[in-house]
């Protein structure tokens, strides 16, 4: 018996998530005290793996478009021959997408939102987030084999050498139904699911041709740009930039939010992120109340000067 990990990739490159979801995995295998192996779509960069403790590396030769019924498979099938019994994937949109035919594939029980390790092992019991990552909830996996979707930056990145072994894994593919035409993504961007950072915006800020200011301090953080769903709805900024219940989560470290109000709906996507500034004219906005640390004021006199105040904080420490 054995762990699995997915390690997903974009264009040949190993995600952060993916790399989050290996130190995970080996930490977790330890706990079990067996190994831990990874199936990778891509043998670029799959030595980094080595650095998470991957103790195996299947690396599969399919280059087509991410379709959740073929890939589900394919990771049945290699968890399968690895004999795994626990299975952990990221909590990326791809991964939500195929867990539950993964689940299927291998009777698995499947538990998302993971945010530790097991609390106990017999029976397996894991603490995930709940309600909107408003509450806590211990579940217990009843099931042989177990797949586990851990929540981004819920764990962090766990450098542990090892010397891992590469196998060419060929399975069996089958057809699907599902036809992938085409996948528009926006490049030379930090993607939302992958940051560290995020700076979003709102409506506060006017218009469209403001958004200038929001990703100059986005550069110089290495931050994501995002936005509230109004700016999305409006046309101001792509719907992929939207956060929030009804857009993308964030579980950023760190999450500023620019002239957004704070709906409930758009404090309930980044409510997982560990600390939130806020930079607001209405001291009566709800995000005060959810914010660590909060400057009220105009974003058009705050962010120019805080992005100045970083370009020199990192050039006397560069």
């Amino acid at each position: 018996m054995s762990v699995l990990v997915y390690i997903e990739s974009d264009n040949g490159t190993i995600k952060k998530a993916a790399l989050e979801v290996a130190s995970y995995g080996r930490a977790l295998a330890n706990t079990l005290n067996t190994s831990l192996s990874a199936v990778v779509f891509s043998s670029e960069n799959s030595e980094l793996l080595g650095n998470y403790g991957v103790d195996k590396v299947l690396t599969v030769d399919f280059s087509e478009k991410f379709n959740a019924k073929v890939y589900a498979d394919i990771i049945t099938q290699a968890a399968q021959k690895e004999q795994a019994s626990v299975v952990v994937l990221s909590s990326s949109a791809d991964s939500r997408y195929l867990a539950p035919m993964l689940s299927v594939g291998l009777d698995a029980g499947y538990v998302p939102n993971v945010i530790e390790l097991p609390t106990q092992t017999q029976p397996f019991t894991v603490k995930r987030s709940v309600f909107s990552n408003k509450a806590f909830c211990k579940t217990e996996i009843t099931t042989e084999v177990k797949i586990i979707g851990l929540s981004n930056n819920a764990f962090g990145l766990v450098e542990h050498a090892v010397s891992p072994q590469t196998e060419s894994f060929s399975p069996k593919i089958i057809a699907s139904e599902i036809t992938v035409e085409n996948i528009d993504k926006a490049t030379n961007k930090v993607s939302i699911a992958d940051a560290e950072t995020v700076v979003s915006a709102g409506r506060g800020l006017k218009g469209p041709e403001n958004w200038g200011m929001i990703e100059d301090l986005a550069k110089v953080l290495c931050a994501a740009t995002a936005c509230s769903k109004p700016v999305s709805d409006l046309g101001w900024r792509p719907h992929s930039e939207h956060v929030g219940q009804t857009g993308k989560p964030v579980a950023s470290n760190l999450y500023i939010a620019i002239g957004i109000s704070g709906a409930i709906q758009h404090l309930a996507g980044i409510n997982s992120s560990k600390v939130k500034v806020v930079i607001n004219t209405d001291p009566e906005a709800p995000f005060f109340k959810a914010a660590d640390y909060g400057i009220i004021g105009d974003a058009f006199e705050v962010v120019p000067k805080l992005t100045e105040k970083l370009k020199e904080f990192k050039a006397q420490n560069a």
